[in-house]
């Protein structure tokens, strides 16, 4: 994949209290990626991204949920979500500078 289909690849980031509990303690963070991105596509879009080692890479499938809205019945769309383990000494920050 060229350099402009990697960085297509992450959506955002996930900033929850699990995601935070996950970075501090096993060096692991958690993006929303495309549902076509598959790990090898994840693993580089984020090497590429935060010049950072890649140690693993698990991605999931988030089913939407579905919501009530007065009358009618909707659905939230599905999504896929990639938890990224980085390689001692290595690290993202996503605060501003």
């Amino acid at each position: 994949m060229s350099n402009y289909q990697l960085s297509d690849i992450l959506v955002a980031p996930i900033i929850s209290e699990k995601s935070t509990i996950a970075a501090e303690k096993e060096n692991r963070f958690v993006f929303k990626v495309k549902k076509q991105a598959t790990k090898k596509h994840v693993k580089s879009a984020v090497e590429l991204m935060f010049s950072v080692e890649v140690d693993s890479v698990h991605v999931l499938n988030v089913k939407g949920k579905k919501k009530r809205f007065g009358k009618t019945l909707g659905q939230r769309s599905d999504w896929k979500k990639a938890y990224v383990k980085l390689k001692p000494g290595n690290d993202i920050s996503f605060a501003t500078p």
